[in-house]
């Protein structure tokens, strides 16, 4: 039992990231449908990279530079996949009419228009909420974000079903619907990366995460009828940004 969620991580490390895996893992899909219940936690693991490269320059670097280095990290270790998918359905939704010229837009690898400005718009405003919180928050906050916003990914698995109804996307083996059960999972290590925030902030990002991700979701079911890959790291990035504003937030007392 142990071995076998263990080896469901390792297949959400590989899926999710560029990090190293046992070959074993990496040379089958099988368990990525067991995996996709653990990707917040490959979200605690990508965040804590980028927080520790963020504590190591703020010793060396000012609050800016040390935020780009860590948003640098979090980018490679991730091959940019859900910044990928950002601009794909940005493009898509941007450019399409119906359900088919939507998905056909999104699988073509040309960025168009839409999909440049959503990635310029999401890199700077990363950059912007990131540069304008308090320095010993940062590394919590990176923490916290990378793993509530793949909770908000995962909440799309459990409640929707897969757009496609072709097996040529990366995201197919991830299609079925995820159990009440793995969805708990999930939520417990997303809950586990808020623990060291405080309260209000916490539940401010949560919540603008909450309502970013609904936003989208209701999109994604009117246009598509559910989701591919693409709308799973157009999610994560839009909750992200959502969370770290809703940190940045100047909350009534």
């Amino acid at each position: 039992m142990i071995r076998r969620e263990f080896d469901a991580f390792l297949g959400a490390v590989g899926f999710f990231t560029r990090l190293p895996v046992p070959a074993r893992i990496a040379a089958t899909a099988l368990p990525l449908h067991d995996a996709a219940r653990y990707f917040p936690a490959v979200g605690l693991l990508v965040g804590g990279l980028g927080a520790a490269v963020c504590l190591l320059a703020l010793n060396v670097w000012p609050q800016p530079v040390a935020v780009l280095l860590a948003m640098a990290t979090t980018i490679y270790v991730t091959g940019a996949f859900h910044e990928d998918g950002l601009s794909d359905a940005a493009d898509g939704l941007g450019g399409g009419w119906d359900k088919a010229r939507i998905l056909a837009i999104m699988k073509d690898s040309r960025v168009g228009s839409y999909g440049v400005v959503a990635l310029w718009l999401a890199l700077s405003a990363k950059f912007a909420l990131l540069s304008g919180l308090d320095a010993a928050l940062l590394p919590w906050a990176l923490l916290a974000g990378h793993a509530v916003s793949r909770f908000a990914a995962t909440v799309l698995l459990a409640t929707m079903d897969y757009a496609r109804d072709d097996d040529s996307s990366k995201s197919r083996p991830l299609a079925g619907r995820l159990s009440a059960g793995s969805l708990a999972v999930a939520a417990l290590f997303a809950g586990l990366a808020l623990l060291p925030l405080a309260p209000e902030r916490a539940l401010a990002g949560a919540l603008l995460a909450g309502l970013a991700t609904a936003w989208l979701a209701g999109k994604f079911r009117r246009w598509l009828g559910g989701y591919t890959g693409d709308c799973l790291g157009a999610v994560q990035q839009a909750a992200e940004l959502a969370f770290y504003l809703g940190l940045l937030a100047q909350l009534p007392r």
